[in-house]
């Protein structure tokens, strides 16, 4: 008996430091990603501005050969929208843009239905470097209590963050070929 109550009570213990390190977790989240891209921002605006474009870069479009979408709202740019119901690597929710500043900024609402609940923000931010293009792709949000208790046990930053650079390297092809296209 007395061995199942020092089992019981370093259980108790542990999930008491779990959630005390949970605690210690900031309340907002950002992940951020930025490359240098061998094109104008005019090249690689339309690209972002567009969900139509997504298709074409977006990390997460291959996940899920039966992906459905659903356009709606504007063509592109302000009041466009995307939502997606798919598999368990992709789940389902929404995007809409919700700022536009041409050829430099787009901003844009996400919410994720499913595997799990989550409402933040995107930005792709292009700066003009001589020849060259730096594009960051940021994501902002709020850290519920049970996202800082994950994020005990995973690091979302290199999670997700791969996928930004993933995107970001099909951004980076797609528009450097336009540009020797001169399309």
């Amino acid at each position: 008996m007395q061995i199942i109550v020092i089992i019981l009570a370093l259980a108790v213990l542990a999930v008491l430091v779990i959630l005390a390190i949970a605690a210690t977790k900031p309340a907002t989240f950002s992940i951020s990603r930025t490359t240098d891209i061998d094109a104008a921002p005019d090249t690689i605006f339309p690209l972002i501005n567009d969900f139509h474009n997504w298709r074409d870069w977006s990390p997460w479009e291959a996940l899920d050969p039966d992906l459905k979408r659903k356009m709606s709202g504007a063509e592109s740019g302000r009041g466009a929208v995307y939502e997606w119901d798919g598999n368990k690597k992709v789940g389902s929710g929404r995007m809409e843009i919700i700022e536009v500043t041409a050829p430099n900024k787009v901003v844009i609402k996400l919410d994720f239905l499913t595997p799990f609940e989550a409402h933040n923000v995107a930005r792709f931010t292009m700066e003009p470097q001589g020849g060259k293009t730096r594009l960051n792709w940021e994501m902002t949000g709020p850290s519920p209590f049970m996202s800082k208790v994950m994020q005990v046990f995973m690091n979302f930053d290199k999670m997700v963050g791969k996928d930004f650079e993933k995107g970001l390297a099909s951004l980076k092809a797609i528009a450097e070929r336009k540009r020797l296209s001169g399309s």
